[in-house]
């Protein structure tokens, strides 16, 4: 599935804030464009929701695998919905915010990261804990927290 980059024009130094909490997808109108956030913690990959299993969270539609999955998510949406709300986290760490790929993704600390591309993922990843703090440091400048 192709997924495109979200570049927000930057002004005097300082991005400005996006007015969603999670991006749908354009082409699908969902959150993560289509995909279950559950599934990542239980199937260790992504997949395609059903719009039978719909819910409204953070200023998107999430569509879940099934009924426990939804479920799940409904009990503590927070726990699985991606961090940064769903911008890519290298991109994030130097300050700048890029829509993250639902295709490529790692955990970090136990919470779901993307990441706008495969070479981003390896940079962000050998150097976890410092890139980590960059993108907390940059996230709410940028949009990229939701504000849950």
């Amino acid at each position: 599935m192709f997924c495109l980059g979200l570049f927000l024009p930057v002004h005097q130094g300082r991005a400005q804030a996006r007015t969603d909490l999670f991006i749908p997808d354009p082409i699908t109108g969902y959150a993560l464009g289509g995909h279950d956030p559950v599934a990542y913690f239980i199937d260790r990959k992504p997949r395609m929701g059903r719009r039978k299993f719909e819910f409204r969270w953070g200023g998107a539609e999430w569509i879940f695998v099934n009924e426990g999955n939804l479920a799940a998510f409904k009990a503590a949406p927070e726990v699985y919905a991606p961090l940064f709300a769903a911008c890519g986290a290298q991109a994030l760490s130097e300050g700048y915010v890029t829509a993250g790929n639902p295709h490529i993704f790692a955990f970090v600390d136990g919470k779901l990261v993307f990441f706008h591309s495969v070479v981003n993922r390896f940079l962000f990843l050998v150097n976890a804990k410092p890139q980590m703090s960059d993108a907390e440091a940059n996230m709410q400048k940028t949009g990229c927290k939701p504000a849950l």
